[in-house]
């Protein structure tokens, strides 16, 4: 019996392939990053199926020097962001420095599939990670034991749990991550941290369940807003500095516009992100800079990790949107995650 479904799953996962690489999506043929294109790498479209049949559209960046089989990376993030911001800014740097990169836009969002718009599942967007890597081994010049992945902000914690259970992950990087299962249980810095507040999500969440259900359309929650309050904290400035500013605005970025849709987070509030970290054994880096208001996210689950292969790197002075485009002062320490996917995707 088991043999038997083995083999449907084969046949179905090959059936699926094949139909991602004649999927057609409106893919956009000009270059609309939010970052200057590189003549060191060359730039192209694909698309690949996951597992729940959603077709996710993604930017690949091939160094122009080498004909070997490539070690690659697979990027995507930051949450509620799209492969032409940050991911894509990641992806193209580490492609100049000899990886076969790609940024993937997750699904439900930017020009990938998936219905309803605009909703995020820390099962689907794992699996995500997973079609990217599966998509990245199809590929001919690209060696299938030098595989990594590099999540940002909400998908760096994404990017940690897709290396808990895809062993062919070889060497993971979370920068400037969330828990995103965390901080919708808890609150920022855990200050909601009690069943009361929960329910209170969960019921509003819920009523808007029905509200949405009785209109036949998903009510957006608004991304980073328009004007900001007088009393703004630091870093929702800092997130208006990036998604609202030609420094980083996007018209298909959800952060720069209108959100997500506000029912969610319900999958995120019952979930664990990082309750298997402990188990990866393969390497991992979590990098965060030292002014971020998500750092706690990162050291606590730097502190669930085990083995000599993890690094905790601290950026002097940066804060969390520093890192996802250096911030006008370098702050991303590209030649640190260089070294570290060289040495362990080998």
């Amino acid at each position: 019996m088991m043999k038997e479904l083995a083999m449907a799953t084969l046949v179905a996962g090959g059936v699926c392939a094949a139909d991602a690489t004649s999927a057609s999506l409106p893919l956009t043929k000009e270059w609309d990053k939010v970052f200057p294109k590189s003549d060191k790498v060359e730039h192209s479209k694909a698309t690949f199926r996951n597992r729940f049949g959603i077709i996710l559209a993604a930017d690949v960046y091939k160094p122009k020097v080498g004909n070997e089989k490539f070690a690659a990376i697979a990027v995507s993030g930051p949450f509620g962001a799209v492969k032409e911001q940050s991911s894509g800014l990641y992806a193209q740097t580490l492609a100049e420095r000899g990886f076969l990169t790609i940024a993937f836009d997750p699904s439900f969002t930017g020009e990938s599939g998936g219905e309803p718009r605009y909703v995020a599942s820390p099962d689907i967007n794992t699996e995500d990670f997973q079609a990217a890597v599966d998509y990245l081994i199809s590929r001919d010049d690209v060696d299938a034991d030098k595989i990594g992945i590099l999540g940002i902000c909400g998908w760096g914690g994404l990017a940690i749990n897709a290396a808990a259970v895809d062993t062919r992950v070889k060497a993971t990087v979370a920068s400037t991550m969330y828990d995103m299962t965390r901080v919708t249980a808890n609150g920022y810095f855990d200050k909601e941290d009690s069943p009361a507040a929960r329910k209170a999500k969960k019921e509003a969440m819920n009523a808007q369940r029905i509200k949405d259900f009785k209109s036949g359309t998903y009510e957006l929650g608004g991304g980073v807003p328009d004007k900001l309050p007088d009393d703004a904290p630091q870093f929702v400035k800092d997130y208006y500095a990036y998604y609202k500013t030609p420094r980083g605005y996007h018209v298909r970025s959800l952060n720069s516009n209108g959100g997500w849709n506000k029912t969610s987070f319900l999958s995120f509030i019952n979930a664990k992100l990082l309750a298997y970290a402990g188990e990866i054994e393969n390497a991992v880096m979590v990098l965060h800079g030292e002014k971020a208001h998500s750092r706690y996210f990162g050291e606590d689950a730097f502190k669930m990790l085990k083995g000599d292969n993890k690094e905790l790197v601290i950026v002097p002075g940066a804060s969390h949107c520093d890192l996802y485009d250096g911030g006008g002062k370098g702050a991303i320490p590209f030649d640190r995650i260089e070294a570290f996917y060289r040495k362990h995707l080998k």
